[in-house]
């Protein structure tokens, strides 16, 4: 597993990078296919998102946005994790209204 620090001031910057890594790792296309989100609560605080790269076959790729720890973990269609980056800086996760 490799590890890597990055530093986002925009929630479009984060989403974007883990959009790319999980691409970049399957060897997909970027832009084919779809990525969803959801913010994890813990005592219905946002504590992360999760996010899941929809590629090809029904195949999924995840990736968690964990907050406290700052860090995103990628994970395969396997669900083996391949990534860990640790964030420097991160924009706030809100809960929409």
């Amino acid at each position: 597993m490799n590890a890597e620090s990055s530093c986002f001031t925009q929630l479009e910057q984060l989403r974007d990078y883990v959009y790319e890594t999980l691409c970049n790792q399957e060897q997909l296309e970027p832009g084919v296919f779809p990525m969803t989100e959801r913010i994890l609560l813990r005592t219905g605080d946002p504590c992360g998102i999760y996010f899941c790269l929809h590629g090809p076959r029904s195949v999924k790729y995840t990736a968690i946005w964990e907050t406290e720890k700052n860090t995103i973990l990628f994970y395969g269609a396997s669900g083996q994790r391949f990534l860990r980056t640790q964030l420097a800086s991160a924009p706030a996760v809100q809960v929409a209204a």
